[in-house]
């Protein structure tokens, strides 16, 4: 079975990694306190290179956006951390059988960085990212690009695990996947349907996930002709 993972947010913590590297920076540039709020503010949503010429005037820095860019990944890298429990859940989907990919948005060269700075990038078959791939989520293409990455095809079905209503829920049902929302703490808005399954957190997710394989190896083996011995 195939199943699909957001990045930020859903495996890995972005929102602290970007409030921790932030308060960092501004202290090594000696920059005010409120400084960290711009930064969060302006890359809480997204990061590209090109958010770094509005940021850096922002800050009052002469320093080349293209740097700052490298010492944004450089250092985000550095900052953000699995949610506990992510990395175990991988390993046991994968020792269970499961074909598991990434599907997120953001920049090739960051996404892949977090996905190397916290060892996950091992542990899946295959990583799309839409700085890529040049397609972003929503875009049915986005997950038919993650699952040939990872072997598969849209059409053996499979979930699509995330964050975001939106992108990672609405994107991957419009895609013929089942969806699986990690809340960490949000409600779902009212007037949005609802995705097949909602979770606290990552390592719910992937318990559910985990039952539905058990319970579809049950199914085959009842079904399953009986086994001679020789």
């Amino acid at each position: 079975m195939l199943a699909l993972f957001d990045l930020d947010n859903t495996l890995i913590d972005r929102s602290a990694g970007l409030e921790q590297w932030a308060r960092g920076f501004v202290r090594s540039r000696s920059l005010p306190q409120e400084a960290e709020t711009v930064i969060c503010d302006r890359l809480r949503d997204r990061a590209h290179p090109e958010d770094f010429e509005g940021l850096g005037a922002a800050l009052g820095l002469s320093d080349d956006p293209g740097d700052l860019w490298h010492e944004y990944v450089d250092g985000l890298a550095r900052s953000v951390r699995c949610f506990p429990g992510a990395r175990e859940g991988l390993e046991a989907l994968r020792s269970e059988g499961w074909t598991i990919g990434i599907a997120t948005n953001g920049a090739g060269d960051i996404q892949r960085a977090k996905l190397a700075a916290t060892g996950l990038a091992p542990l899946f078959d295959g990583i799309c990212v839409s700085g890529e791939t040049g397609v972003r989520k929503p875009e049915r293409c986005l997950f038919e690009a993650a699952a040939a990455g990872c072997g598969a095809s849209l059409s053996a079905s499979g979930w699509m695990v995330g964050d975001n209503p939106e992108t990672d829920m609405g994107g991957a049902r419009a895609a013929g996947l089942r969806t699986l929302w990690v809340a960490n703490g949000r409600e779902w808005a009212d007037g949005l349907r609802e995705p097949d399954v909602m979770v606290p957190g990552i390592v719910e997710a992937i318990e559910v996930l985990r039952g539905k394989r058990s319970r579809s190896a049950r199914r085959a083996g009842l079904c399953a002709a009986p086994r001679v011995r020789a």
